[in-house]
């Protein structure tokens, strides 16, 4: 629940009036994929639209993504973490997807796992159906680290 509040106070100050967080509402269970060195992001057929990378920890960083379909039927949030520390690192991740035409269509919440050392992570929003006319953005937080706002995908 913290991390609803988190994210409504924080979309509020950006002015991002089309999400709509709903204290009532349920976080849904996003799910991790351990990439170890490979890039989730070059290793993908899809667009991978993403916030810049933030700091969350010294050699930790992370960064939260919209993720659209190579068809562009479909629109899924996530957040990205790079350990680059010689051992594991764990951290809990958030993410938001929404659209200006619908928008939030959920939150996704992966519980804390270890990122392995010189390794990438992603925390998985479940895909949801988007057509590619409703632009959809992500934003999200890795541990406490609020990691911005993802471009439209």
């Amino acid at each position: 629940m913290r991390a609803k509040r988190t994210i409504a106070v924080t979309a509020a100050l950006l002015g991002l009036t089309a999400v709509m967080v709903s204290p009532a509402s349920a976080v849904s269970a996003g799910s991790w994929k351990a990439y170890g060195n490979t890039n989730p992001i070059t290793s993908s057929p899809h667009n991978w639209v993403c916030a810049s990378s933030q700091a969350v920890t010294t050699n930790v960083v992370a960064q939260v993504c919209t993720i659209r379909s190579s068809g562009g039927g479909s629109a899924q949030g996530a957040v990205i973490v790079r350990n680059n520390r010689a051992g594991l690192y764990s951290t809990t991740a958030t993410v938001d997807l929404w659209t200006e035409g619908r928008g939030q269509i959920d939150i996704w919440e992966c519980p804390s796992s270890g990122v392995a050392a010189n390794s990438w992570s992603v925390c998985f929003g479940r895909s949801q159906s988007v057509p590619s006319t409703d632009l959809a953005n992500s934003f999200g937080s890795a541990g406490s680290k609020y990691l911005g706002v993802s471009g439209p995908a």
